[in-house]
């Protein structure tokens, strides 16, 4: 193993590390020194690869919204394979999303981002901003998808497609919430359904 490759396992590690910890217990509570004992490097290891506290989670939150980018655009690619209505693909990605929570043995970990925010106080500008940006991102992904549906199905009452979008995470935030308070890991799948079933009667075609 050369030593690029070994310095970017060394990386990773301490941000598979860093990040269960700090959902478990969040930022504040999580010390450089636990993490460098848990990955098994050197203080000095772990300041190779991140200058502090605010570098780490920055890193984190990055490599955070990659992956949740990736599972969305996954969960919409795969329903348009198997609808090209934008009513349907949304219904379909949003049940692919409640079977893929429903599938997890134990409560969802938690968000990044929402850890993030509960401890703004603790980091700089540039973690906020990056924060705000991966909560707005999420906003416009599913912004698209209802721009799409609300072309062709008005929706069947005023709300700001905006505010519809932010709904997507706030139902997500708040199930992993619910769930993690009743011990209940089917919690969040049921939330989502629920949000499901509220965007196929909004964009429900009236009766004429």
């Amino acid at each position: 193993m050369n030593k690029t490759t070994k310095g970017s396992d060394t990386r990773q590690r301490i941000l598979d590390v860093a990040q269960e910890a700090i959902l478990a217990k969040g930022f504040d509570a999580t010390s450089i020194e636990e993490i460098v004992a848990a990955v098994d490097i050197t203080k000095g290891g772990f300041f190779y690869h991140f200058a502090d506290k605010n570098a780490l989670a920055h890193a984190l939150l990055e490599r955070y919204s990659a992956e949740e980018e990736a599972l969305f655009q996954g969960l919409f690619t795969r329903a348009a394979e198997l609808n090209d209505d934008p009513l349907h693909i949304m219904l379909i990605a949003l049940k692919l999303l409640a079977e893929m929570l429903t599938d997890l043995e134990q409560s969802h970990p938690g968000c990044l981002v929402a850890t993030a925010c509960y401890q703004e106080r603790l980091f700089n500008k540039q973690v906020r901003d990056l924060n705000r940006k991966a909560m707005l991102s999420w906003r416009h992904k599913f912004r698209a998808q209802f721009d799409r549906i609300a072309a062709l199905y008005p929706p069947r009452d005023a709300v700001d497609l905006d505010d519809l979008s932010d709904m997507a995470s706030g139902v997500l935030e708040g199930g992993i919430v619910l769930s993690k308070a009743l011990g209940d890991p089917k919690a969040l799948a049921k939330q989502v359904i629920l949000f499901r079933s509220y965007v196929k009667l909004l964009f429900s075609p009236r009766i004429q």
